[in-house]
Order: structure tokens, then sequence, then C-alpha cells
């Protein structure tokens, strides 16, 4: 394969639409941000705790 052909299935794969549902995407952003808060949380609660010099 050359670089052009590489490139042109490269074109080619990138129009080609491709349906997600927005529930699946949105119910893994939630759940990314929800572990995300969790971690916070967990440092700041931690911290709290500590005395610090």
């Amino acid at each position: 394969m050359t670089v052009p052909h590489l490139v042109s299935l490269v074109v080619l794969a990138a129009e080609e639409e491709h349906h997600v549902d927005p529930a699946i995407s949105y119910g893994i952003g939630g759940l990314a941000l929800g572990i995300l808060l969790f971690l916070l949380f967990a440092l700041i609660g931690f911290g709290n705790g500590r005395e610090h010099s």
C-alpha cells in the first residue's frame, strides 16, 4: 500500500457516518463525572483529617 492509498482510505473512513445513541454517550460521560467527583470528595475528605505543619 502506498501513502496516497492509505490517505484515501482514512478519508473515506472519516466520512462514514456512525450513529451513536446519545443516551450511551451521556451515560458514559455521567459515569466518568461521577467517578471523578467521588475521587475529588474523597481527596478533600482525606485532607481535612490531616494536620499540616
